[in-house]
């Protein structure tokens, strides 16, 4: 492995569009489904969400590494996305309470990067054509070469990944004599979430998502959390199999992201892939129930399917994006447990939608009595 000595750099898309740029991070070759995130600020914690598996990273920001890394600014053990883009990368940082360069960070998590990018005209290109892979290099710069290895790489619709980012085996967060109990089934999770239950009282057991059902209700939970995570929802038959499971012991139930999906999944309904996803810090959502707008976190590249919620006797839409009206939320008519596309745990974010971990509790509360 090498480290950066500042080269050259190349951005090949599956359709052909090249970009030219500079290195950073190692040396090397690295492809995945290309994607864009608009937040201003948290690349570090956008940079190891797992939800990112498998994705090179374009920021939409210019400035990326100015504020340098601080090591409990994580959302997981590492760095997840396959590789960045961005328009300039700053191997210097101004914040006094960093630990270190994103640089260093990324040379110790084996990232590739290229910089000084027109991100925004690659920001324009997937807007415009849609997601699509990538291959990004600092040591090879032959475009036939990049594209007939690029032609190799799968697509996202219908990869499962989670797999490649759940825990090995269970772990506990929190106080052991906290008032509730809550498996989080982890598909990817982000530590936020955890810390977002802890924070109102629960003992939080993470499952792997491999975990079986006698092994996750026999620690006699009070509540389920389904966690974010990477990859096609539509691929997971097992883990919707589960959810079915999981209903039926009638436990209140929360789902975040691929939680969301996958719970919408195991009540009949469809999901879709986007045409270029939602991933931002900013993105407005309607809570129907209340009538009250939100400005929520988002990164996702998949959604359910609109008509077949619409269709479902099972499921109420809760919430939905005012960009584009999709599902960004919903309910089931009959049982406590409910969901959202979003991430009311984001941070650095914003904080409009950490009353629904609230409601999860509350929910939790009211069963136990």
């Amino acid at each position: 492995m090498k480290y950066n000595s500042k080269g050259k750099g190349i951005v090949v898309l599956e359709d052909g569009t090249v970009f030219h740029g500079s290195s950073a991070g190692i040396i090397g070759t690295s492809t995945g489904e290309i994607c864009f995130n608009t937040g201003m600020t948290g690349y570090q914690e956008i940079y190891t969400d797992p939800s990112y598996f498998g994705q090179v990273m374009t920021c939409a920001t210019a400035h990326i590494g100015n504020y340098g890394v601080e090591d409990h600014e994580i959302e997981s053990d590492g760095v997840k996305i396959a590789g960045l883009i961005c328009k300039k990368f700053s191997e210097t940082y101004s914040r006094p309470m960093a630990d270190g360069s994103l640089q260093n960070y990324f040379e110790l998590n084996k990232i590739v990067a290229i910089t000084d990018v027109d991100s925004r005209s690659v920001v324009r290109r997937i807007r415009d054509k849609g997601a699509m892979n990538v291959i990004i290099s600092s040591e090879e710069f032959d475009v036939d070469v990049l594209l007939a290895k690029l032609a190799t790489v799968p697509s996202m619709q219908g990869l499962e990944l989670s797999s490649k980012v759940s825990t090995s085996k269970p772990y506990f967060l929190g106080e052991e004599d906290a008032k509730y109990k809550v498996v989080v089934i982890d598909f990817g999770t982000k530590m936020n979430i955890a810390r977002c239950l802890t924070e109102r009282g629960a003992y939080v057991k993470v499952f792997p998502m491999q975990a079986n059902i006698t092994d996750i209700l026999g620690w006699k939970p009070d509540g389920i959390m389904l966690s974010n995570g990477p990859g096609d929802p539509s691929a997971m038959d097992d883990s919707i199999e589960k959810i079915k499971e999981l209903l039926a012991s009638k436990l209140p139930l929360f789902g975040i992201c691929l939680g969301h999906q996958l719970l919408s999944l195991a009540c009949g309904l469809k999901t879709v892939k986007m045409h270029n996803g939602h991933r931002g810090i900013n993105h407005p959502v309607k809570n129907l129930l209340s009538g009250k707008g939100e400005v929520t976190s988002q990164n996702h590249g998949f959604v359910v399917d609109r008509e077949s919620a619409e269709a479902s006797e099972l499921v109420e839409i809760t919430h939905e994006h005012l960009n584009d009206n999709t599902v960004a939320g919903i309910r089931l008519k009959n049982q406590s447990a409910f969901s959202v596309q979003y991430h009311p745990e984001a941070s650095p974010g914003p904080h409009d939608s950490r009353y629904l971990f609230d409601n999860f509790i509350e929910n939790i509360a009211q069963r136990k009595k």
